[in-house]
């Protein structure tokens, strides 16, 4: 999302609730993007490192086109040049959530972030 995006949904009479900017290095989201594979038989999602496939079945897992490191660079710098003008937007909604820690942790931070939103809105009402 851009800066003239979140203009463009403010336009519209759309404002989040909550908005979460989930803080994780560059390196680290590189690393978790090129070992990302995904069962074509499941549907289920593997990492190489992170959640390794079993044995059985490693061999049948996919790799997305854009799962590459050079894609996910790309992504990243045009993710880079466009987030501080939209944590401007809405820094009033803004919750930061560290994403390097585990995944039940970053879970219940997302979560805890979604239901004080929920819980504010209810008591507006």
């Amino acid at each position: 999302m851009s800066g003239e995006q979140a203009d463009a949904i403010e336009k519209e009479g759309i404002r989040p609730d909550v908005f979460l900017l989930i803080h994780v290095p560059d390196e680290l989201l590189i690393e978790r993007v090129v070992g990302r594979r995904s069962d074509p038989e499941t549907g289920e999602i593997y990492h190489l490192t992170f959640k390794p496939p079993p044995p059985e079945i490693a061999a049948r897992l996919d790799q997305r086109s854009d799962d590459t490191e050079e894609k996910a660079r790309n992504r990243l710098r045009t993710y880079h040049a466009n987030v501080d003008a939209v944590v401007d937007y809405y820094r009033e909604q803004l919750v930061e959530i560290d994403g390097t820690k585990s995944m039940d942790l970053v879970f219940s931070a997302i979560s805890a972030a979604i239901d004080s939103a929920v819980y504010m809105l209810l008591e507006d009402t």
